[in-house]
């Protein structure tokens, strides 16, 4: 298996001749307290995410990477560098799914998935998501109700209800059983499949990009850089388990400081 560069693409999906959705160029982040000195969090970190492509970031805990997704989502513009498109412009089509689900409990699973779209939108039929995503039966109820795997099933449901261009995953399968992560990690692939999506995923789980992932994005410990890039580039359905396990101690030779054997 051989590294590529910063902007290196798996065969097939995510080729360099197809367009990136998202260009996150991050020169440098710092944080800054009265009470403690600067903490440099982020350092010429600059990746693209491709149409159509799942890309992995991983890093070891600590690292940065929350802090790169809230820069790219427009939460936090107190750095330097650039990422198109503007996370600011309400144009920039990008869904996302946090580790908590973040549902309102007051409100139905139906209300909860309609209350992120635009107010001109909130009327437009919804059933074919609910359907794929096995939520039908749950539209009326509350999330009180719903195990941590079905308010994450309604929180995706409320990340696609738009139809973005690229969704961002934090974490999305953490604290599930194999069972419910596997189920959840089939939905959305299933999604890209049907919308044609791009997906930017953090997760600590290297078996579970491994699986869904087209590219994985490593970054070093504090300050976050990038330090590899690695396409996958065998399709997802012929990934075998020995193939998983193989490529996962291959990448745990080469970067000890991000991937544990």
């Amino acid at each position: 298996m051989s590294d590529a560069g910063a902007d290196g693409f798996a065969a097939g999906r995510g080729s360099v001749s197809e367009p990136a959705v998202l260009r996150v160029r991050v020169d440098r982040k710092v944080y800054r307290t009265r009470r403690s000195e600067p903490v440099e969090a982020v350092r010429d970190l600059a990746f693209t995410v491709a149409a159509g492509e799942v890309v992995c970031l991983i890093g070891p805990s600590g690292a940065g990477k929350t802090t790169t997704l809230r820069i790219l989502l427009g939460l936090d513009t107190d750095y330097a560098g650039a990422i198109e498109p503007d996370p600011r412009d309400g144009a920039a089509g990008i869904g996302m799914v946090f580790q908590d689900p973040r549902l309102l409990p007051w409100r139905t699973v139906e209300q909860n998935v309609r209350i992120a779209l635009p107010r001109a939108r909130r009327d437009r039929p919804l059933d074919a998501l609910f359907e794929s995503l096995s939520l039908t039966p749950w539209r009326a109820r509350y999330p009180g109700a719903l195990s941590l795997g079905m308010q994450r099933r309604v929180a995706l449901a409320r990340a696609l209800a738009d139809e973005p261009r690229l969704l961002v995953l934090d974490e999305p399968f953490v604290s599930l059983d194999d069972a419910a992560a596997a189920s959840l990690r089939a939905l959305v692939i299933a999604a890209v499949d049907r919308l044609g999506m791009s997906v930017l995923m953090v997760t600590h789980n290297v078996a579970e990009a491994i699986e869904i992932a087209d590219r994985l994005l490593l970054l070093s410990p504090r300050p976050a850089s990038l330090v590899g890039t690695v396409p996958l580039g065998l399709p997802r359905a012929g990934r075998s388990r020995s193939w998983a396990e193989a490529t996962r101690r291959d990448l745990a030779a080469r970067y000890p400081g991000v991937i544990a054997d």
